[in-house]
């Protein structure tokens, strides 16, 4: 009925509650990535059998919510002169691209 794991060093606690109580969207799973190739072996291994959607979200094949994201992004956000480029250039992107956004 209950069962704890690791994910990158953080320790979770799930229940099973059921049918009734489905994961959504409202909760979603955080990996921060140094390096372009995390970015595509989480994004790759954890989207497989699920589906990917826009901005580094995707959903697992158990419908978790998941944003595969770059360690660098915060630091390219509190820019204020590259903020608004690089929002334009993730907003393209489905699974980031770490130039692409250093490069915006």
């Amino acid at each position: 009925m209950v069962v704890t794991f690791e994910l990158n060093g953080s320790k979770f606690m799930a229940l099973n509650g059921g049918p009734n109580y489905k994961p959504t969207p409202a909760t979603s799973y955080v990996i921060e990535c140094a390096t372009q190739e995390e970015i595509d072996y989480y994004w790759e291994k954890l989207g497989e059998g699920g589906r990917y959607d826009k901005c580094g979200w995707l959903n697992d094949k158990f419908g978790f919510s998941w944003q595969i994201v770059p360690a660098v992004l915060h630091q390219l956000m509190t820019d204020p002169d590259k903020a608004p480029r690089v929002i334009e250039a993730f907003m393209q992107m489905s699974k980031f691209d770490i130039q692409t956004l250093i490069d915006a």
